[in-house]
């Protein structure tokens, strides 16, 4: 099938390689010509595990190539995955301006029957707007049909989730066009059908429903964690004794600094103004998001109640940047609100990350040290904060950390170390969610 993506980012540029994987003939379209240079070069703008082979392998066997020109490329193309960022505008709603963008551009150049596919995470009623602003931008008539394919990937296993989904969620009024769509998933699924057929509003629904409740799991464990640090409980035998439960699970109970990234914090923010548009107030969803905020605070209190709120003179060594392990991204990552606060009260910070060194340059500028090695970073510094969960990070060599810091204090946001060994061992320990 002939396939067209807009939009090369996360979502767009995985989806369009991988559904190329699966013998389409894609054209990955976008605005920016320098990303577009790039990705003819081999070279990939960010990073996600297995993401350079994809695209490589498939620019090498002609299914996979880039453009600028979306109308030639709509022209070319039986389906069109609209795949554009749609950024929290300043009420907390999904800005569409980038998506109606593109179904604009996508009605000037249509020129048959297209099936028009919302890969974008927009709120309930854009794949109507979609359909509306094609319509009025239509040069002939033509016949086309909008569907709403939600994503449902992780980053650090985005290529791996599509080429083997749990689930695919389709929402459709038509049916030659849900059986378009099954044909292009039909590949991706070898033993078994998982894909769930549903109305266009459903699916569009069905996406901010999994990311909210995701998120509301992990600000309720931290919620948890919070109390269990009062009446001297451990929120790690908590966490297994609660998601031992099989109606609960042990996925996304981890306490610690809270959720980042482009998805949770934005599509939260997102449901809560679409249930104020609806006179709803989402209190669950709202709780969560506040509960998300109040935990990077607490953290940096655990750092003000050892060393005071001046913090000049002292330095913290961060180990990890980016708002999850396997991935370079930090939109949204605790590590930035934690470096900012610690410096407004006077400290310097040298930090580590395995692959997000270059986004936060951009981010922090010179305000902080960048160190080539992880070690590095703990030389001469008063304390070791660890941010994100690399499993690099996982099984430091404890001793050396010891003979680098100035004195032995770890300040572990995400629970990962055992906090008696290490007390034993002359360190100073500091987690979440564990009582006194």
């Amino acid at each position: 099938m002939k396939i067209t993506v807009i939009g090369t980012g996360y979502v767009g540029l995985v989806a369009g390689a991988a559904l190329a994987d699966m013998g389409n003939d894609v054209i990955c379209v976008d605005n920016n010509l320098e990303k577009l240079k790039q990705l003819e070069q081999g070279i990939i703008p960010i990073y996600e595990p297995g993401l350079e082979e994809l695209v490589k392998s498939n620019v090498a066997e002609n299914r996979l190539s880039f453009s600028s020109d979306i109308d030639t490329a709509v022209k070319q193309s039986d389906v069109c995955f609209i795949a554009v960022g749609t950024p929290q505008d300043e009420d907390g709603s999904a800005d569409l301006q980038y998506v109606l963008g593109v179904a604009k551009q996508i009605g000037k150049a249509m020129n048959g029957y297209k099936v028009i596919v919302d890969k974008s995470t927009v709120p309930v009623g854009t794949a109507e707007k979609v359909a509306d602003v094609i319509k009025k931008n239509l040069i002939y008539p033509h016949d086309f049909d909008v569907v709403s394919n939600p994503e449902f990937l992780k980053q650090g296993n985005a290529v791996d989730d599509f080429l083997s989904p749990d689930r695919v969620v389709i929402g459709s009024n038509s049916e030659k066009a849900t059986a378009i769509m099954q044909e292009i998933y039909a590949p991706f699924f070898r033993t078994g059908n998982r894909v769930i057929v549903m109305d266009v509003k459903s699916a569009e629904m069905t996406k901010y429903a999994a990311n909210s409740f995701l998120a509301t799991k992990i600000s309720f464990m931290n919620e948890i964690a919070n109390l269990c640090e009062k009446v001297g409980a451990d929120a790690e035998m908590v966490r297994v004794g609660v998601s031992t439960d099989s109606r609960i699970g042990n996925k996304f109970l981890f306490p610690g600094l809270g959720y980042g990234g482009s998805c949770f914090p934005k599509d939260v923010k997102a449901l809560i103004k679409t249930g104020a548009d609806y006179g709803v107030d989402m209190s669950i969803i709202k709780s969560a998001d506040n509960v998300n905020k109040l935990q990077r605070s607490l953290f940096i209190n655990k750092i003000i109640a050892r060393f005071g709120e001046d913090l000049s003179g002292l330095t913290f060594a961060v180990w990890g940047l980016a708002f999850k392990p396997k991935t370079d991204d930090m939109r949204e990552a605790p590590a930035i609100t934690i470096i900012n606060e610690l410096l407004k009260m006077g400290a310097k910070v040298k930090a580590y990350d395995p692959k997000a060194m270059t986004l936060a340059k951009r981010i922090f500028g010179d305000r902080i040290t960048y160190c080539q090695k992880s070690y590095d970073a703990l030389d001469g510094a008063d304390a070791m904060l660890l941010l994100t969960e690399w499993n690099e990070f996982r099984r430091p060599a404890f001793e050396r950390i010891k003979g680098l810091l100035k004195t032995p204090i770890i300040f572990d946001g995400r629970n990962q170390y055992n906090g008696e060994r290490l007390t034993q061992s002359g360190f100073e320990y500091v987690c979440v969610g564990k009582g006194e």
